[in-house]
């Protein structure tokens, strides 16, 4: 039993630094590819929905820096295929609606992603004072 909550504890330290990583690149994304690449890389095989959040977000974020606007708009798509999973996959969580929230806000109007924005973003004050991680709170308070 004792090693089963060691590996439960581990665990959450291993998730919590990848999380991390993920919320602090995400405002660096836009401007480096190579960041938005290795950070794509990294949660590729995940089937977490939160991660799936953000390996979407990241995705859509890489279309910026795609020249081919067919590759273009297919890496956005398939980003924002990502994003809708995750938050069919877990729909109450703060963190996937924010990192939608995010994308809608801030993609071009003519890509039509923006049928969500104000339930998202209501959402996300109805429940901001339930979040526990600082970090996770200073994400939503740089977003919204």
């Amino acid at each position: 039993m004792k090693l089963y909550a060691f590996f439960i504890f581990i665990n959450s330290l291993v998730y919590g630094q990848d999380l991390s990583l993920l919320r602090n690149n995400l405002s660096k994304a836009p401007d480096n590819k190579k960041i938005c690449k290795t950070m794509i890389d990294s949660i590729t095989t995940t089937k977490d929905p939160v991660y799936l959040a953000y390996l979407g977000a990241y995705q859509t974020i890489l279309a910026n820096h795609v020249i081919n606007p067919i590759s273009k708009l297919s890496t956005f798509n398939k980003g924002k295929k990502n994003i809708e999973n995750a938050f069919l996959l877990d729909q109450n969580n703060i963190e996937i609606r924010l990192i939608r929230y995010s994308i809608q806000n801030n993609a071009p109007k003519f890509l039509g992603y923006s049928s969500e924005l104000i339930r998202d973003k209501n959402f996300i004050e109805r429940n901001y004072q339930d979040v526990k991680s600082i970090e996770l709170k200073e994400l939503i308070n740089s977003v919204l």
